[in-house]
């Protein structure tokens, strides 16, 4: 693990932006990370907490996963994820609003949601397991709105899954994420685990099969083998490009990998693109994790 974390932070240190890791292996329980415990711009991977409070309200009986969930245009305001091209008012299963926040960070589905739970409930999730370092501020985030004019006076005010400005943004670390995400995993074989969460191993093992459907596999699947699985949660916000995961081989989890940049340069100074450059960075830490832990 020592000449491992030497060879990811040489890796970060080739970049000008801020990049903190944590990493864990999954066969002997050895830990290691770089600003872990930083607080930074969550963005989109915050999704996989949203999940698991909307799992934990199944739990307790409050939600169903059968249940209809209608898609209003009141949350189609988002450039991410795909509803918000379709016409507002269709119904789907809250199975599916899961499934859809996850693998393509859809945020229709991600404000519907968030706004069914309330921020203070998915807050109470997180703080509950020690995410000591992660606040939920908004449902949609701002970074992520269509442009749109401003409302003239006496006009509608944006709609509850709309923030309204001022507000800072949602935030996590590194460490965070991959506490939830080795919770998650231990949930779903052992019931205790699980009950830490409000869930039982069937809901955990669920949460983990949406999370390997991801569709945004340009990060930490990059440079790894084809076929290889990874149970992982995108985010890109204005100025970072995040992905959390658990990386699988030989059919088992094998370790827990979550990388956030932040205060990333829109090109770098070689002319190369914060999402290219990022992405690759991301690939090659965790194909580094992979030749390390065969």
């Amino acid at each position: 693990m020592i000449d491992l974390t030497t060879q990811l932070n040489a890796l970060c240190d080739a970049h000008p932006f801020h990049t903190g890791w944590c990493l864990k292996d999954l066969r002997t329980g050895a830990t290691a990370d770089r600003h872990g415990h930083t607080v930074v711009p969550s963005a989109s991977t915050r999704k996989i907490a949203i999940l698991m409070a909307a799992l934990k309200a199944v739990h307790e009986g409050t939600l169903s996963l059968e249940q209809p969930v209608a898609i209003t245009a009141e949350y189609q305001v988002s450039n991410s994820g795909v509803f918000q091209h379709f016409r507002p008012g269709f119904t789907i299963a809250l199975h599916d609003v899961l499934v859809m926040m996850i693998v393509v960070s859809d945020n229709a589905c991600t404000g519907t949601i968030a706004d069914m739970l309330g921020l203070d409930a998915i807050n109470a999730l997180c703080r509950s397991i020690g995410m000591a370092g992660t606040t939920h501020r908004e449902t949609i985030p701002r970074s992520t709105l269509r442009v749109q004019p401003a409302p003239a006076a006496g006009q509608e005010q944006p709609p509850t899954g709309v923030p309204s400005g001022g507000s800072r943004l949602n935030e996590t670390t590194p460490a965070d994420v991959g506490l939830l995400l080795d919770l998650m995993l231990r949930g779903s074989g052992d019931p205790a685990a699980a009950a830490q969460l409000g869930c039982t191993p069937e809901l955990c093992r669920l949460a983990l099969d949406i999370l390997s459907w991801q569709k945004l596999n340009t990060r930490l699947p990059l440079l790894l083998p084809v076929g290889a699985k990874v149970a992982h949660k995108t985010g890109t916000g204005g100025h970072c490009y995040n992905d959390a995961g658990i990386v699988y081989r030989n059919g088992g989890p094998r370790f827990i990998l979550t990388v956030y940049t932040n205060k990333v340069p829109k090109q770098l100074p070689d002319g190369s693109s914060a999402s290219g450059a990022t992405s690759l960075l991301i690939g090659r830490l965790a194909r580094a994790c992979w030749d390390a832990m065969p």
